[in-house]
């Protein structure tokens, strides 16, 4: 099956990220998924086949799924101008335009359950980003209450989870309230339609932009299976990392190479993996009715 690593269209570059091509259409942007796939803050070098198109029909759910809660960035899919006709095939399913926002240099994590980065800080002082938790939870414990734990945005290198106090710092006292408050909506509302689903939220992240007029806008993505931690509800156990549908599969691989020190380059990835990732993606968006 063939993949989309990367992009070259006839417009200006915006921004290159691990996943997306984005691209400046003037007031708008020219989002595209390509089926690259990233972990540890590296960009593996192969990709996964369908992940591009996978992403933007579980973003676009998801988008529309809380628009109440919070207006986003999305503005539809491309009408197909003339420069991007010879690019129909590859774009097909995984293009979007969206308003150009100022994004906000913080992404929004909220945790249902405790897992990843946080079970290592919660076992290394009892806390998460500064929020103390009870004693003697165990990995994938559910939390008595969803926590923000926020994290700042790295260009290069490994983002840091920062304290809720540090966030206000960098983006002001008033706005650090309205984006807890909107991410700890916007969780409570993927992990109730989730659930209807079979599925734990385990925990996600958000990220912001404020557009030209000053609106905010929930933009980039939206409870995805790369922003996402999601776990099967009838195979799930404290104690234990439950079967997920996500790229978690892909970490605990890369867990077990002893010579690669999640530093760039990464490694190659075996077909098995490649293909178990996308079985879960398309698993995970099977369930919400995503074609």
């Amino acid at each position: 099956m063939s993949v989309l690593l990367s992009t070259d269209l006839p417009f200006p570059v915006f921004r290159r990220g691990k996943v997306r091509d984005v691209y400046d259409l003037g007031t708008e942007l020219l989002i595209v998924a390509t089926d690259r796939i990233s972990a540890f803050d590296c960009v593996m070098p192969e990709g996964i086949p369908d992940k591009g198109r996978i992403l933007t029909a579980v973003a676009s759910y998801w988008f529309a799924a809380t628009e109440d809660l919070v207006p986003n960035h999305f503005r539809g899919h491309p009408g197909w101008p003339a420069a991007l006709e010879a690019h129909r095939k590859d774009l097909a399913g995984r293009a979007v335009i969206v308003e150009k926002t100022r994004p906000l240099p913080v992404e929004c994590v909220v945790r249902g359950y405790l897992a990843g980065s946080g079970w290592k800080e919660y076992q290394a002082g009892g806390s998460v980003c500064g929020v103390a938790l009870p004693s003697g939870l165990r990995l994938a414990d559910r939390l008595p209450e969803p926590i923000f734990t926020p994290a700042t945005k790295a260009e290069e290198g490994h983002d840091e989870n920062i304290s809720f106090e540090r966030m206000a710092g960098i983006v002001g006292g008033e706005l650090a309230v309205r984006l807890r408050d909107l991410s700890l909506a916007l969780y409570r509302r993927g992990a109730e339609l989730a659930a209807r689903k079979g599925i734990l939220l385990a925990d996600t992240k958000f990220e912001f932009g404020l557009s030209a007029s000053g609106e905010l806008l929930l933009i980039d993505e939206a409870l995805t299976p790369d922003s996402s931690r999601y776990w099967l509800a009838d195979s799930w156990a404290p104690g234990q990392n439950p079967p997920s549908l996500d790229k978690q599969y892909l970490r605990d691989y890369l867990e077990t190479l002893p010579d690669w020190d999640k530093q760039p380059p990464a490694p190659h990835l075996p077909e098995a993996v490649i293909q178990g990732i996308r079985a879960r993606y398309l698993d995970l968006a099977g369930r919400f009715g995503i074609d």
